[in-house]
């Protein structure tokens, strides 16, 4: 008879052999919500019960895994999908699983069972504290799935009974989930309260941008971004779109209808229908663009009769550009070209003859050095009142820490009213001096461009003529209607200086130029605006 020891060197090893004599294992812990982080499920409890499982069993806890808030409707957790890859490539030979209870593991029945199967395929089970089973045999591994299915189960009434839950609140007209962005969600004396916080009082400037001024959505994304709160025009689109901020609840549980809230509005219902009514001609009845450079007044001329921005826009069929006021009530409307016309009417005002440029150079150096000595000035003032509020701080501290004239309480405010001062102070120091070295360079630039000004606006790029539009008239221009011209309350203090050198100017204080482009009753408070050459 053959001497079967002899064959054993031949013979073929189970899969993941050495498994089966390991005892090594990892924990998994979790909690899907921050309440039971809170009661008897807790993640310390879980920890410390699956701890004393192993020991008790003579298993070494390799690693911990879980540990956090996570959903277990669905499999697609970063840790839990962290904890299987260990487990299946670590070198440590993995055993086990040890998890408080099945539920721990996944309430996903039909799936739990897929990735026990999976596990059971590499030799390693899944060993819960509170249901242990043998899943070595078909009938433990048959009571397994039953528990996941449990779950499961358990986890869809759950569901059910939060949903039934959330319905009847929606029809009393309380809002079940979190809220939308610009709201706070509080509760006083059971009673639910949904109030309007600082974020949506900037919500509400986007509605009024878009009803009455009717700027586009990446114009009012950019005043938005300024005023601190960045969004996305996805999110910005989902904000106009939703009938929450004007008081009515819209939710798929509600299928199809709509309740009205009882929480505060943050804009009215005609103003929500205005502004998706806006969204809607967008997309059909006129196009608006941005940087579109057939429109550059857009947004920067207002309606002289209510104040408002007027917008831009272009009748596709006929294919013609339009400035609009939005408000209701007013619907100013003109065309673009005749609007054009009027604005290099006054932009001809200030445009520098050539017989001037000597003189309006030597005037500019002139306003420049007495500006910087003025500025010199208040430097050297503000300066010296800084060093006398560092002397002050250092005596308050000598007072404080080694005479011991002066409590804490006394110290505390007095250095804060100080120091709140300072900062005040160093708020006014200048970012940069000008240098005289570079002056007359950019002087020569400024008067190369005062007298090109015109010429620059019509054959400029869109930024280019929004620039030069805004270093004219720093406050922009208005449109009347009745008198089809321009007025302004704001002329940059060079450009009124040219005009008031220009030969055009002597012929205007005559009253020998059209009312169209009359400026000078309008012109107050000029000071002079910081200049940008780089145009």
């Amino acid at each position: 008879m053959a001497n079967l020891d002899s064959f054993k060197a031949f013979a073929k090893a189970g899969k993941s052999q050495s498994r089966r004599h390991s005892n090594k294992v990892v924990v998994y812990t979790r909690v899907s919500t921050k309440e039971q982080a809170e009661n008897n499920q807790s993640l310390a409890t879980q920890r410390k019960y699956c701890d004393a499982f192993a020991l008790k069993n003579g298993l070494e806890v390799v690693e911990y895994f879980g540990g956090t808030y996570e959903s277990a409707k669905t499999d697609e957790r970063k840790e839990f999908n962290r904890m299987l890859s260990f487990v299946k490539k670590s070198k440590e030979q993995i055993a086990s699983i040890i998890i408080y209870s099945p539920d721990r593991f996944s309430r996903s029945g039909a799936n739990a069972i897929h990735i026990a199967k999976e596990l059971q395929q590499n030799n390693i089970s899944i060993r819960s504290v509170m249901q242990e089973t043998n899943t070595a045999t078909a009938s433990g591994k048959f009571q397994q799935n039953i528990q996941f299915l449990f779950s499961e189960f358990d986890n869809t009434q759950r569901r059910e009974k939060c949903m039934a839950g959330m319905l009847e609140k929606l029809k009393r007209g309380e809002w079940p989930t979190r809220v939308p962005i610009g709201y706070d969600q509080l509760t006083n004396k059971g009673q639910q309260q949904i109030i309007v916080n600082e974020t949506g009082k900037l919500l509400r400037k986007a509605f009024q941008w878009k009803a009455e001024q009717r700027l586009s959505n990446v114009e009012i994304l950019e005043k938005m971004k300024d005023l601190g709160l960045n969004l996305s025009k996805q999110r910005l689109t989902e904000i106009f779109r939703n009938p929450f901020y004007c008081g009515i609840l819209s939710h798929n549980l509600l299928e199809g209808e709509v309740v009205e809230g009882r929480h505060e509005k943050l804009i009215s219902q005609k103003v929500f229908f205005q502004i998706n009514q806006i969204q809607a001609e967008n997309n059909s009845g006129y196009t608006t663009k941005k940087y579109d450079n057939r429109l550059p007044l857009r947004n920067f001329v207002s309606c002289a009769a209510c104040g408002t921005h007027m917008t831009g826009y272009e009748v596709k069929k006929k294919g013609i550009f339009y400035y609009k006021c939005n408000k209701i009530g007013c619907k100013v409307n003109r065309g673009a070209r005749q609007m054009h016309a009027r604005y290099e009417e006054i932009l001809n005002v200030f445009q520098l003859e050539g017989d001037l440029h000597a003189p309006m150079t030597q005037r500019l150096l002139d306003v420049f050095q007495e500006m910087n000595q003025q500025r010199e000035d208040e430097l050297k003032h503000t300066k010296a009142h800084l060093k006398t509020i560092d002397l002050q701080l250092e005596k308050l501290e000598e007072r404080f820490v080694l005479l011991e004239e002066i409590t804490k309480e006394q110290y505390d405010k007095f250095t804060q009213k100080l120091r709140l001062e300072k900062k005040q102070l160093e708020g006014k120091l200048p970012a940069e001096q000008i240098k005289l070295s570079n002056l007359q360079k950019y002087l020569r630039l400024a008067v190369k461009m005062c007298s090109e000004i015109g010429s620059m606006w019509v054959s400029g790029s869109y930024h280019q003529r929004q620039k030069l539009q805004k270093l004219v008239f720093p406050e922009g221009v208005l449109y009347d209607k009745e008198m089809d011209g321009y007025r302004t309350h704001r002329v940059n203090a060079i450009f009124f200086l040219i005009a008031s050198l220009s030969a055009k100017m002597g012929v205007k204080e005559k009253g020998q130029i059209s009312n169209k482009t009359d400026l000078s009753s309008w012109v107050a408070g000029t000071g002079l605006e910081p200049v940008t050459f780089g145009l």
